[in-house]
């Protein structure tokens, strides 16, 4: 089974970047959608904020990105700890579009 997200969204907060125990960058942030889809041949205007996290040298980078900056990010979805069903992004790769 495939869990690849593909999203173009605004990084609207975040929070300190911080290191775990092992020295891995870690980044929380959340990124804001504003924008049309296709369902059913219906077009749906959707806005959500939603969590992200990036860790290493995604962490780093994010951290240098400007408030309001637009994103063309990819990731997985992931459970926000093990017995959590909240959601969080976990971003791969981005790049400021």
């Amino acid at each position: 089974m495939t869990n690849r997200v593909r999203l173009q969204a605004k990084l609207v907060g975040r929070a300190d970047l911080r290191y775990t125990p092992a020295g891995i960058a870690v980044l929380q942030s959340t990124l804001s959608y504003s924008g049309a889809v296709a369902e059913a041949g219906i077009e749906r205007q959707l806005e959500f904020e939603l969590e992200a996290v990036a860790l290493g040298d995604a962490a780093k980078r994010l951290d240098r990105q400007a408030l309001g900056t637009a994103l063309e990010v990819d990731g997985f979805l992931a459970p926000t700890s093990k017995r959590a069903r909240r959601l969080r992004l976990h971003i791969t790769e981005f790049k400021a579009i």
